[in-house]
């Protein structure tokens, strides 16, 4: 399934619009704020259509997921738009997450806990905002690694805390060749947090991560960040698409798919966006002298034109 989606369900006493994009997005939220309601609007209308007094408008089916069944449920449903609410405690195992991995569904579910097994994008984590009977999903974390306005000089870390141990951690090490930080791996994006504990007496910590997978680290993350001047969160879609965005391809089809990547990412073939960007990164500069590797950085993009148009993505921070 590729695409966004704009869903409007609505009775007498509320209305609910929005848009998804992904395979998986996260809606989050404290008791009351309406995230129940509209999954059980979503499945009053799934089975009783107009009757039930709700009107629904999709490009594609919209239904709820639930109870001890869902396994085989999930098996009859194809290309839809499935909710799930809270509660509901197959969301946290492995194999939901296997079956989600295979399915060409888009998945939105509701919980106040991360999913550890689902690698969902910080961008695609919302909160309900309600004005009157109207109702919109709100994205929740996006201010903190989007916060660098407050900055009116170019951040100069002490230490940069990256999430692999691969091609993305060669370049930012390579950048900091004779320069006054260091660069360390966290050896993958749940080390992060400790990787940050560690070093928390550091000037200034910059975290470099995939953010187009990192959702499910965000509540902890927002705990340790709280009253925190000295962490700054730096979380692209991912390594590859920070080189692709970069342009230093010169690619006209990569600018077009970078403009609206949903309409190009197959959910049953990509987990996660960042999958795709590594692919298509690959797929793109194969046998040419921009070959690139996920497991070792090639050192063209070490070279000055290379290395600034990448640089030149990571805005207010001198690297």
């Amino acid at each position: 399934m590729k695409g966004s989606y704009k869903i409007i369900v609505q009775n007498s006493n509320v209305r609910y619009e929005f848009e998804i994009r992904r395979n998986i997005t996260i809606i989050k939220g404290d008791s009351a704020t309406g995230k129940t309601t509209l999954v059980e609007m979503i499945g009053e209308f799934y089975e009783n259509g107009l009757s039930s007094g709700i009107e629904l408008f999709c490009k594609k089916t919209c239904s709820v997921l639930a109870g001890r069944n869902w396994k085989s449920a999930l098996e009859t449903m194809h290309e839809e738009i499935i909710f799930i609410d809270e509660g509901n405690s197959f969301v946290y195992t492995t194999e939901f997450a296997k079956a989600v991995q295979k399915s060409d569904n888009y998945y939105v579910i509701v919980t106040r806990e991360g999913l550890a097994n689902l690698p969902y994008s910080v961008e695609e984590i919302y909160g309900i905002r309600e004005s009157g009977k109207y109702a919109a999903l709100k994205q929740t974390y996006n201010e903190l690694y989007h916060g660098l306005t407050d900055f009116h000089e170019k951040i100069k870390p002490t230490k940069v805390v990256v999430e692999d141990s691969n091609a993305g951690f060669d370049f930012f090490k390579g950048l900091s060749e004779n320069k006054e930080y260091n660069v360390i791996s966290a050896n993958g994006k749940s080390n992060i947090f400790g990787k940050i504990l560690q070093n928390i007496s550091e000037k200034m910590i910059l975290v470099i991560a995939d953010g187009a997978a990192f959702g499910a680290e965000m509540d902890r993350m927002v705990k340790l960040l709280k009253g925190k001047k000295n962490i700054i969160l730096f979380l692209p879609e991912s390594f590859e698409w920070l080189i692709l965005k970069s342009d230093v391809l010169d690619n006209r089809e990569v600018r077009t798919i970078l403009e609206k990547p949903e309409q190009y990412i197959d959910s049953k073939k990509f987990f996660s966006w960042e999958r795709y960007f590594t692919a298509l990164l690959i797929e793109k500069t194969h046998d040419s002298y921009l070959q690139y590797t996920k497991k070792k950085i090639n050192r063209v993009y070490l070279q000055e034109n290379e290395k600034k148009k990448i640089c030149d993505q990571i805005e207010k921070i001198e690297l």
